[in-house]
């Protein structure tokens, strides 16, 4: 762990060496999660609902969503480098280390710039659910701390897995960036909106539903209109267990594929 706390030191100390820059990226990181909820308020200025769910409903799948995905994105969004390191040859490096080779690479470059996206998710989620309404029992109490954690655990599989792509395909950065951030505008709204092949393949087939929609529901005491009984509100855990243990798979294949460029 001593050789991860330097490396993370580094990281703080480079990053925030000329402060005045440093304030001003976290200010102009805040922008993307901004932008997130003021896409949701342009939206309900021209309707009462959106897919049964009213503003402050939907305020709440926008908070567990923003806050998820901003705090895997400062923890596990530096894994995108991967395809830059694999086409230079640059990731024999990471390999002829006597280190984990995914923590090196999140440790390399931890966008500290990123902390604010964080602080703002999170602030959006207290907000939202402070104001939705909601009858608190501490089942709910726990879940509205636990489906973030899970969450953030279910979007860093998320990342991990698109990017163990680039060992096969080099170029594939537009395609881990359709589920990443695809996801996370999904998620930032109710599933009803959507329908058919779509609904089905993002929602329930990568899991993407169990970030905020269903979490969203027990908290607010609704039923599923999709007829999915209760107890999904609660699997968000367990879905994000599993994504976390097939993304591991995924990039210890990966790293076993791995071929050098040989410079």
């Amino acid at each position: 762990m001593r050789a991860y706390r330097a490396l993370l030191g580094a990281q703080a100390r480079s990053q925030t060496a000329y402060r005045a820059s440093f304030l001003l990226d976290l200010l102009g990181n805040v922008g993307a999660t901004v932008f997130d909820v003021v896409t949701v308020l342009v939206i309900y200025g021209v309707t009462r609902e959106l897919g049964g769910f009213t503003l402050r409903e939907t305020l709440v799948m926008v908070g567990l969503s923003s806050s998820a995905f901003a705090v895997a994105d400062l923890l596990v969004g530096n894994i995108e480098r991967l395809p830059g390191l694999v086409r230079t040859g640059l990731f024999d490096a990471v390999l002829v280390r006597p280190l984990g080779t995914l923590p090196q690479l999140l440790l390399m470059n931890l966008p500290l710039r990123k902390v604010s996206r964080g602080v703002f998710g999170v602030g959006v989620l207290v907000v939202a659910l402070g104001s939705a309404g909601i009858d608190w029992t501490p089942a709910r109490v726990a879940l509205a701390v636990v489906a973030p954690l899970a969450g953030v655990v279910f979007f860093g599989s998320i990342f991990v897995a698109t990017a163990t792509v680039s060992f096969w395909w080099v170029d594939s950065g537009e395609l881990a960036n359709s589920v990443t951030y695809g996801g996370r505008d999904f998620t930032s709204y109710p599933v009803t909106v959507f329908e058919g092949w779509f609904r089905a393949a993002f929602a329930y087939g990568l899991g993407f539903a169990f970030v905020s929609y269903q979490p969203a529901l027990v908290l607010l005491g609704r039923a599923d209109p999709l007829g999915l009984p209760p107890w999904a509100g609660w699997a968000a855990p367990a879905v994000a267990l599993v994504a976390a243990a097939l993304a591991a798979a995924a990039w210890r294949t990966g790293v076993r594929h791995y071929r050098s460029t040989g410079s």
